[in-house]
């Protein structure tokens, strides 16, 4: 008997070590865009303080696409190891599935939730050119131009297009979507003043703003921005239903295991509540948001699809996609 248990204990030494040790090799965070949007940004800042703290290298992986379908059919596919996992948000894990006809994998099964990182809310913002100031100059000068106006967005489908949609219909005006695969080329276009208006997370327009190279219009929290007190919210200027904030979180892919799973979770956390990730959070306009357990972070998804699900029948919205 002592026999047959210390041969199980021998197989049994490898895997106890693999997980004790975890990670014993780079981590991959996969970003499903263009690297200058606030998905880059957050990956970026947590991925400095978590490969100190793991001492390991954290690779940020820019798989620009689809509005994020690209990377999360990636990660999707990779091994459920831990190594490779999906820092994203709304427009990817809940409105993709619900807007797009088909999409290459189901949030809830496919991918394994981790914890939130963080929440932002939506810009819009305009080149110093354009005449306007505030959302009534926006709707006053689509009335006047109509079909001439245009406004980029940094993905079809996601939480910045859907913001822009309930904005047109609330407001009975039509504005042009110029679509870009993230919001570092689309903002590069606003800035050079080839296209008017920017609807985007806050962190990227956030420095141009304040240096004057961009307007702000409004903000969709539900409070005014800290970093722009002077910007008044959708809520303040006669547009109440405007209240859309994108939070991003962290995925795996589907049969991960659980204690990989709790590493991660572990490791991110720690990451957004590190003293120095909420100081540059807080000048890129990023709230550190965090889940208590990898199951919260699950349930708090499937709520979010109930909740976006109704945003989307009672405000009529229908996609182009």
């Amino acid at each position: 008997m002592r026999t047959i248990l210390a041969a199980a204990t021998l197989l049994l030494l490898p895997t106890l070590a693999l997980a004790q040790a975890f990670p014993a090799k780079p981590i991959r965070i996969v970003v499903g865009f263009a690297p200058g949007g606030s998905n880059d940004a957050v990956a970026r800042i947590l991925g400095t303080r978590m490969g100190t703290t793991l001492k390991q290298s954290i690779v940020i992986d820019n798989r620009p696409g689809a509005n994020g379908i690209v990377a999360a059919e990636h990660v999707m596919r990779s091994p459920a190891d831990g190594y490779t996992v999906i820092l994203t948000g709304v427009s990817t894990l809940v409105l993709n599935p619900l807007l797009y006809p088909k999409v290459p994998y189901d949030t809830l099964t496919d991918l394994a939730p981790v914890t939130l990182v963080g929440a932002t809310p939506q810009i819009l913002v305009a080149h110093p050119q354009l005449p306007v100031r505030a959302l009534t100059d926006v709707v006053a000068l689509a009335r006047r131009k109509p079909q001439e106006l245009t406004t980029a967005i940094p993905g079809v489908g996601g939480i910045s297009h859907l913001t822009l949609e309930m904005f047109k219909s609330g407001a009975q005006i039509a504005i042009e979507n110029v679509n870009y695969k993230g919001t570092g080329p689309a903002l590069v276009d606003v800035l050079g003043g080839q296209v008017p208006m920017l609807i985007s997370d806050l962190p990227a327009p956030l420095p141009h703003v304040k240096t004057g190279k961009l307007r702000a219009v409004m903000v969709t929290g539900a409070q005014r921005s800290t970093l722009l007190p002077d910007v008044a919210t959708a809520q303040e200027q006669g547009f109440p239903a405007l209240q859309a904030t994108n939070w991003l979180g962290v995925m795996a892919p589907a049969r991960t295991p659980a204690e990989t799973i709790g590493a991660l979770h572990e490791a991110f956390v720690a990451a957004v509540q590190a003293a120095d990730t909420r100081e540059r959070y807080a000048t890129i306009g990023v709230d550190p948001a965090t889940s208590p357990s990898s199951a919260a972070f699950g349930t708090f998804v499937r709520e979010e699809f109930g909740r976006w699900t109704q945003v989307i029948k009672q405000g009529a919205i229908k996609l182009n996609l």
